[in-house]
């Protein structure tokens, strides 16, 4: 069974917190320059998610609407826009909204009474699946890793954005936040009232990034159990998928973070030259002599190299010359290329070294083309 894919939730609120006002009419919460990065998001994923009350309110396209994005995906192989996503429980659904229309795929997950229902309204618009009674999160997610969906963004609604939030199974929160107020107790809002509160002060999200776009405010959180380090951890993982692809070298993700939590850099394989090593980027970035260095810890999906063909220094020798006192990474190298010990040798120089082994799986799969198969 593969993992689970990476779960984006991504919302607009106003700085009271409201997802939308109480009128028929949508609220706009974010200005061209938050837009721009959402198309950027979307490019980024197989398939983008909302509610069927979504799609009822506000009958969104959920299209990649920058023609460089599209075109950067058509040359990778991928369908231009992301497979659209619903779900729902009573199968109130109209056949000539735009999340019908022919431009992606379309999935809809069904509690199963609502099936009969779909099924006449919507005929072949859409490929339809038995969700369970009620209607499972767990059924969907395991349905979109079996048709290889590895990155899902859930833009909405309120009461879907919370269920994920409930179930913890979301990796990344994108909060947009406008410059206004709604003021309307009769407006939606992410209400976790009823549900449990998986990150409340005793388990607070993991601030990833804080970025102004225009007068809107984004905060980009990390999610999921284990807390910063394996939050982190996870990020490098998925910054491994940017790497452009080798036959001769690992994809691989890293990330700096300051002992405050503040990121300092990330970086990925061959991101600016050919054999550039995901830890080498980070590190350049930033500069190998940064003071801050020397109480960060740096997270890659892969454990530094301690040998390599490429480059006269490894990534190893990179981070005790810079006097990172921390490592943390996902997956153990296999001995395709070398023996794999930097782990050994980090820890031989004084380096702390966290392994996270139940990442390791979504690591090795970014590479599996690199393995020896049986």
């Amino acid at each position: 069974m593969p993992p689970r894919p990476y779960i984006i939730l991504s919302c607009a609120t106003s700085a009271d917190g409201y997802l939308d006002d109480a009128s028929p009419r949508r609220l706009i919460l974010s200005g061209p320059a938050d837009l721009d990065r959402v198309d950027d998001v979307r490019a980024g994923c197989d398939a983008i998610l909302v509610g069927a009350g979504t799609i009822r309110k506000d009958n969104p396209r959920l299209l990649i609407r920058d023609p460089r994005r599209r075109a950067r995906r058509a040359a990778r192989g991928l369908p231009e826009h992301p497979a659209r996503v619903t779900l729902t429980a009573t199968g109130d659904l109209d056949p000539e909204a735009r999340f019908f229309a022919p431009s992606a795929e379309r999935l809809v997950y069904c509690a199963t009474p609502a099936l009969p229902r779909a099924q006449a309204t919507l005929g072949d618009r859409a490929a339809l699946m038995d969700a369970g009674a009620p209607l499972s999160l767990a059924a969907l997610l395991e349905n979109l890793s079996e048709r290889n969906v590895v990155r899902l963004l859930v833009e909405g609604g309120a009461r879907v954005l919370a269920e994920f939030l409930a179930h913890d199974l979301a990796d990344e929160l994108h909060l947009a936040t406008a410059p206004f107020f709604v003021a309307d107790p009769a407006a939606p809002r992410l209400n976790l009232h009823s549900l449990p509160n998986l990150n409340g002060p005793e388990n607070p999200m993991t601030l990833a990034e804080v970025q102004r776009l225009d007068d809107v405010v984004l905060h980009r959180y990390l999610l999921g159990p284990g807390g910063p380090d394996r939050r982190f951890a996870s990020w490098a993982v998925e910054l491994s998928r940017l790497s452009p692809p080798s036959e001769s070298a690992f994809s691989v993700g890293a990330v700096v973070v300051a002992e405050d939590g503040e990121v300092l850099s990330t970086g990925f394989s061959r991101e600016q030259e050919e054999h550039d090593h995901a830890e080498e980027v980070a590190l350049r970035k930033l500069g190998f002599a940064d003071p801050r260095l020397r109480r960060a810890t740096i997270y890659s999906s892969l454990v530094p190299c301690g040998a390599r063909a490429s480059r006269p220094v490894t990534c190893v020798q990179h981070i005790v010359a810079a006097g990172i006192p921390r490592v943390v990474f996902a997956w153990r190298e296999p001995p395709v290329f070398t023996a794999g010990d930097g782990a050994e040798q980090l820890r031989a120089a004084g380096v702390e070294v966290l392994e996270l082994p139940d990442l390791a799986p979504r690591a090795r799969a970014i590479n599996a083309h690199l393995e020896p198969q049986p």
